[in-house]
C-alpha cells in the first residue's frame, strides 16, 4: 500500500511539473507574440516615414535638419538586432521624438497642413502609434506574466531546470517622455 501512495505522489509531482512547464512555454510564446506585434507596427510606421518625408520636402525644403533627423533615426531603428528589446526601445523612442519635431515643423506650413496627402500620412501614423501603444501594453503584460512565473515558487524550480529566463520590458528610455506635462491657462 505504501508503494502505491509513493507512486501516486510521484505521478502527481510529475503531472504538476509538466503543467508548470506547459504554462511557462505558453507565457514565453505570448511574449514572442507580443514582440512580433510590436515589430509589425514598427515596420508599418517605418514604411510610411519615407512617404511622409517626401511630402514634407516638397513644402519645407529648407527644414533639412528635421527631415534628416527622421531619416537617420529610421535607419538607426531598422539596424537594431532583432532580439535587442532595450536597444529597439531606445531607437524607436528617438524616432518618435524626430517625428514629433517633423510634425511641429509642419505646423508652420499651412499649405502642407492642408495637403490631403500629408493629412492622410499623418492620420496613418497616428493610427499606427495607437496600435503600437496597444502592442507594447500586450507585450509588457506578457513579459510580466512570464517573469512572475520564472521568479515565483514552485514554478521557478521548473524554470531554472529548463532554462527559462526573464524577458525585458519595452520601456521608454528618455526621462523627458515620462515627465508630467505642464499645463498653463
Amino acid at each position: 500500500m505504501t508503494t502505491w501512495i509513493i507512486l501516486a505522489v510521484l505521478i502527481g509531482i510529475v503531472v504538476y511539473v509538466i503543467a508548470l512547464y506547459n504554462q511557462l512555454v505558453g507565457k514565453r510564446q505570448m511574449v514572442r507574440e507580443g514582440w512580433s506585434g510590436i515589430d509589425v507596427q514598427l515596420k508599418r510606421r517605418a514604411d510610411l516615414i519615407p512617404n511622409l518625408v517626401e511630402t514634407v520636402k516638397g513644402y519645407a525644403a529648407h527644414e533639412r535638419e528635421a527631415l534628416e533627423a527622421v531619416t537617420e533615426m529610421r535607419t538607426r531603428a531598422a539596424g537594431v538586432a532583432p532580439g535587442d528589446v532595450a536597444g529597439r526601445a531606445q531607437a524607436e523612442g528617438m524616432l518618435s521624438q524626430a517625428l514629433g519635431r517633423l510634425f511641429a515643423v509642419a505646423e508652420s506650413y499651412p499649405d502642407l497642413k492642408a495637403s490631403q496627402n500629408f493629412s492622410d500620412l499623418h492620420a496613418s501614423i497616428d493610427r499606427i502609434e495607437h496600435e503600437l501603444q496597444m502592442a507594447r501594453r500586450y507585450y509588457n503584460g506578457a513579459v510580466r506574466a512570464l517573469n512572475v512565473m520564472v521568479e515565483s515558487f514552485p514554478s521557478n524550480l521548473v524554470a531554472q531546470q529548463f532554462k527559462f529566463e526573464k524577458a525585458e520590458y519595452f520601456e521608454i528610455e528618455d526621462a523627458a517622455d515620462r515627465a508630467v506635462p505642464k499645463v498653463a491657462f
